[in-house]
């Protein structure tokens, strides 16, 4: 057993967050578990339309609908991140957020780094809002299709951030702590990305793919996610490292805490106008 205990606390060092160099081109394991991610999201959701009989949409549409979904996801996060996480310094070096590279100490490569799930959430949103007002698809519908299967391939960009060694937990003294190498000092510390991994991923895909056939209000898988996915990540946020740039932002809650408060009321308020308004609309609108 202690043995066992030594190999996980030490876990995290024996990774190396790159998957092979090419010259100045290195592959990171956290890019593969998002193309992994989509990919997985991708033929659960094709699995649906093969072999659901509800829906309307096609398989062409699946296709152009996720492409845009991938693209507002990472427009989404990069934005959030600079406005949700880093306002202040972003504002003075705007050309940072898109470009990589550092212009505030000279002027040298640092590629892109720095992603808000909130933001992307944001973006992901609306970017399915303007491809069905413009394919004329239900938004209601396009949502209950792709939902469900989301979760689970968000549990690999959270490995990829293990792999990566970052988002790690606050200190503990608790055995199922390890150690983070960029982490400062030496203390032990909570794997959250790993909490996270099994919580806003596994768990949740688990009570949305397992419920996504039962009776409810057209569009109900919204909240649901929204509600499930805050309430997970509000507790875990008590584990987890704030950034230490941020810190506390009010009391003792961090930025990621207040967005998920913000996303648990957006989720009731909308299950609650879902569940008084059932019909489809929100497109097609002639």
């Amino acid at each position: 057993m202690t043995e066992f205990i030594a190999w996980w606390q030490n876990l995290p060092g024996s990774f190396s967050p790159v998957l092979f160099e090419l010259g100045p081109l290195k592959l990171r394991y956290y890019g593969l578990m998002y193309v992994i991610a989509f990919a997985v999201v991708y033929i659960l959701t094709l699995l649906r339309i093969k072999n659901e009989d509800s829906f309307t949409i096609s398989k062409a549409q699946v296709s152009d609908l996720a492409t845009a979904i991938i693209l507002g996801l990472i427009i989404g996060a990069r934005l959030g991140y600079a406005f949700f996480y880093n306002f202040s310094y972003y504002l003075s070096h705007p050309l940072e957020i898109i470009l990589p590279f550092e212009f505030s100490n000279g002027f040298h490569f640092v590629g892109i780094s720095g992603m808000s799930y909130h933001g992307g959430l944001i973006g992901v949103v609306i970017a399915a809002l303007l491809y069905c007002r413009k394919n004329k698809i239900v938004f209601w519908e396009a949502a209950d299709l792709f939902i469900p299967a989301i979760p689970l391939g968000y549990t690999f960009g959270r490995l990829g951030n293990f792999i990566n060694g970052e988002l790690y937990g606050r200190a503990t003294t608790r055995a199922i702590g390890m150690f983070f190498p960029d982490a400062p000092g030496k203390a032990l510390r909570h794997p959250t990305q790993l909490y996270e991994a099994f919580f806003e991923g596994i768990f949740l895909f688990a009570i949305l793919w397992l419920t996504r056939k039962l009776p409810k209000p057209a569009g109900a898988s919204i909240p649901i996610y929204l509600m499930g996915y805050g309430i997970v990540r509000f507790f875990i946020e008590f584990f987890r490292e704030p950034d230490a740039h941020i810190g506390f932002v009010l009391l003792s809650l961090t930025m990621g805490q207040l967005l998920c408060i913000a996303m648990i009321v957006c989720g009731v308020l909308l299950l609650y106008l879902r569940t008084l308004d059932n019909t489809l609309l929100l497109y097609p609108i002639s």
